[in-house]
């Protein structure tokens, strides 16, 4: 089944204001970056996908997405579902059968997690969905074919997307998959990542490189 992996990425200067107030704007960007970085890795690393699509207006975010052999469709910044919904308006028009929609701050993200989710049963019109650690936003679509449910990312959006799965009649599943759980928005997301990565070895190379170099400069 031909699958792509959608990867929509805000502007870098934009991105996790709800750090300001634990990071300098120039180190939430290097943050936000390498934590792309880690999920760009992961993704090149799933031989079942035969493309990763990435939607940015970032010009920076471009050229790191095309470095990692990724396609780039431009975003006019109206937001996480607008972006997710031109990604999947791109592969309609090449006839791919199934869009994984994956976000850009999972710096955990595994190509085990990956291939356990594009393996998992689901029918020819279906929507698995992968919940964050709280269980109730969405880190994660498998969407079939892409078009099968419009993207409602955001507070409450696992159950959001459960409630427009049954209305639109679509098979719906939750998967819970750790390296997928964990996205960086808060104080609290930081916190956990740092003592994820503190109880682990391997991983999210760039992201745990940058937050090594950020807690030394504070340090010093």
């Amino acid at each position: 089944m031909r699958t792509v992996a959608i990867l929509p990425i805000k502007s870098f200067d934009q991105a996790k204001q709800r750090l300001r107030h634990e990071l300098a704007a120039h180190d939430r960007r290097a943050l936000v970056e390498a934590m792309f970085a880690d999920a760009l890795v992961a993704l090149g690393r799933v031989s079942s996908l035969e493309q990763i699509v990435v939607v940015s207006g970032d010009r920076v975010a471009q050229r790191i997405a095309v470095g990692y052999g990724a396609e780039v469709v431009e975003d006019d910044e109206r937001g996480h579902n607008n972006a997710a919904a031109a990604g999947i308006a791109t592969l309609a028009k090449n006839g791919v059968e199934r869009a994984l929609l994956v976000p850009g701050d999972c710096p955990l993200l595994s190509a085990n997690d990956l291939n356990i989710l594009l393996t998992h049963p689901a029918q020819e019109r279906s929507a698995l969905i992968v919940p964050d650690r709280h269980g109730t936003g969405t880190n994660a679509l498998l969407l079939t074919p892409p078009d099968v449910l419009s993207p409602s990312f955001g507070p409450d959006s696992c159950r959001r997307h459960l409630a427009d799965a049954e209305a639109a009649g679509v098979p719906a599943d939750v998967v819970e998959l750790d390296s997928l759980a964990l996205d960086v928005d808060t104080p609290d997301d930081l916190d956990a990542l740092r003592r994820t990565l503190a109880g682990t070895h391997g991983g999210a190379a760039h992201t745990r490189g940058m937050l090594n170099q950020l807690m030394r400069a504070q340090a010093s």
